[in-house]
C-alpha cells in the first residue's frame, strides 16, 4: 500500500449526499474534487451506491474503495463517504449528528417533501457539520444553537439583533418595525 494513504488527515469526509427513495439526488456536497470531477461520475457513483445499498439492513457498505455509511428513514437515504481506511465509527458520528440535527429542525418529520422545502436549513445544518472534508462538529445541540444563530442574523433579523446588542430598542415595535 502507499505510505501516504495512510497517514492521519483531517479530512475524513469525502462526500454527503441524501437521496430519495427512487434513488434521485437530493442533496450533495463532494469534499474531494479528484474523487468524481464530473456532475455524471458524482450520479454515477450515487446509482451504485443506491442500487447496493436501498435493500440491505446494514449500515456499512464498501463500495469503489470508499467507506459509506448510510441511514434510511421514511423515503430517503443519508449517506456519508469516506476513504476505505477512514474510521466507520467517525463517519456515523457524522450521519448521526446530520439526521438527529435534521429531525429536530423538521419537527421529527424527515422526509422528502420537508427536507425540500426545508433546504436552506439543510445546508446550514451540512456546512455547520462538515467544512471542506472535516468534520466540525458532531453533536447535534451545538449544530443546532449554531445553525438558530445563523438563521437569527440573516438580514432579515440582522437589524433586530444589532439594535440588541447596541441597545437602541427605543422606536421600535415588538417585532422590530419601525414607528
Amino acid at each position: 500500500m502507499d505510505s501516504t494513504s495512510l497517514e492521519p488527515s483531517l479530512y475524513t469526509v469525502k462526500a454527503v449526499f441524501i437521496l430519495d427513495n427512487d434513488g434521485n439526488r437530493l442533496l450533495s456536497k463532494y469534499y474531494d474534487p479528484e474523487l468524481y470531477p464530473s456532475m455524471k461520475e458524482q450520479k454515477n457513483f450515487e446509482r451504485n451506491v443506491f442500487n447496493k445499498t436501498h435493500k440491505a439492513d446494514n449500515e456499512i457498505a464498501f463500495l469503489e474503495g470508499m467507506t459509506i455509511v448510510y441511514k434510511g428513514n421514511i423515503d430517503l437515504f443519508f449517506y456519508v463517504v469516506g476513504s476505505a481506511q477512514e474510521n466507520e465509527l467517525m463517519l456515523m458520528s457524522v450521519l448521526n449528528c446530520l439526521f438527529d440535527s435534521l429531525s429536530q429542525i423538521l419537527r421529527k418529520n424527515v422526509e422528502r417533501r420537508c427536507l425540500l422545502d426545508n433546504m436552506e436549513g439543510v445546508f446550514l445544518v451540512v456546512d455547520e457539520i462538515i467544512d471542506g472534508g472535516v468534520i466540525l462538529e458532531s453533536d447535534p445541540q451545538q449544530v443546532l444553537q449554531k445553525v438558530s444563530y445563523r438563521l437569527m442574523t440573516e438580514p432579515a433579523y440582522g437589524f433586530v439583533l444589532f439594535d440588541y446588542i447596541t441597545g437602541n430598542l427605543e422606536g421600535r415595535t415588538e417585532k422590530g418595525q419601525l414607528l
